[in-house]
């Protein structure tokens, strides 16, 4: 807790002063009445005396007449006594108008004090229910941040499986693009193998053919004839890709059940398959 200011701290010392004064002040003032009392007892009192000490100094006077001084001192001191009953009636009226005045400003000070009091009354109460407000907004926040909070989990975890996923199928196609590589390259070679055996074939071919002519031509008996009539039979150049358009051979390119024979394959095949 802060310390109190000092306009604060004086403030309350002058209150605690006087408390401590005006403790008394109910005894005082009944004392003070009861000492002026007394006085003006006294001073009866002593008029009386003075009143009776002249009668008996002087015997011979009557004791009815107007000029008796014991009953002029007695109207005297009785008059004394009504003047200051007037006094002190006039203080009385004097002090319950300055109580009345007090009494209607404290009526005041209370009623605005209580209106004060039901503004902040009214105040509280609106507080407290914009803190009950804030507080159901509060726990629907904390409800929602958490229920976020497991979406964004999930989210994660979505993905994380699905980054695994993508790794695992990028691994499966680098592995399959290396098994494809390897296929086509072992493709290629087995072509490049059945290109070259088909060359062969071709070359095996026409070397049979070349053989075969010049048999036939030996035994018609154009023995003489045959390295004149075909001079080009020896020395005709074998194409190892088997693209050469002039040989005049029909069987080389003829078809065999709705496909090209092997002869006519081994032309279309480059050297990579």
């Amino acid at each position: 807790m802060a310390e109190p200011s000092w306009q604060e701290l004086l403030r309350l010392r002058l209150a605690e002063r006087n408390t401590s004064e005006s403790a008394f002040a109910p005894i005082i003032e009944q004392y003070r009445r009861l000492a002026q009392q007394t006085k003006l007892l006294k001073e009866r009192n002593a008029t009386l005396l003075r009143a009776v000490g002249s009668v008996k100094g002087n015997p011979n006077s009557s004791g009815s007449g107007e000029d008796n001084p014991v009953r002029a001192a007695y109207l005297a001191s009785l008059e004394t006594q009504i003047s200051s009953l007037r006094d002190e009636l006039a203080n009385l009226y004097k002090t319950q108008g300055q109580n009345a005045q007090r009494l209607l400003s404290m009526n005041e000070t209370l009623r605005e004090k209580e209106e004060l009091s039901r503004i902040d009354s009214e105040n509280l109460r609106k507080a407290r229910d914009e803190i009950t407000s804030l507080r159901r907004k509060v726990d629907q926040h904390a409800e929602l941040m958490a229920e976020k909070d497991r979406t964004v989990q999930i989210l994660h975890d979505e993905i994380s499986t699905s980054l695994l996923e993508l790794t695992q199928v990028e691994e499966r196609n680098q592995t399959l693009a290396k098994d494809n590589a390897k296929l086509l390259q072992r493709w290629l070679d087995a072509k490049q193998v059945e290109a070259n055996r088909m060359n062969e074939a071709n070359e095996f071919y026409e070397n049979m053919r070349s053989r075969h002519d010049t048999v036939l031509s030996w035994r018609d008996g154009s023995g003489n004839e045959v390295p004149a009539s075909n001079p080009g039979a020896s020395s005709r150049p074998t194409s190892v890709s088997g693209k050469d358009s002039a040989n005049p051979d029909p069987p080389a390119a003829t078809m065999k059940n709705g496909a090209l024979s092997p002869a006519s394959q081994a032309l279309n095949l480059t050297p990579n398959g």
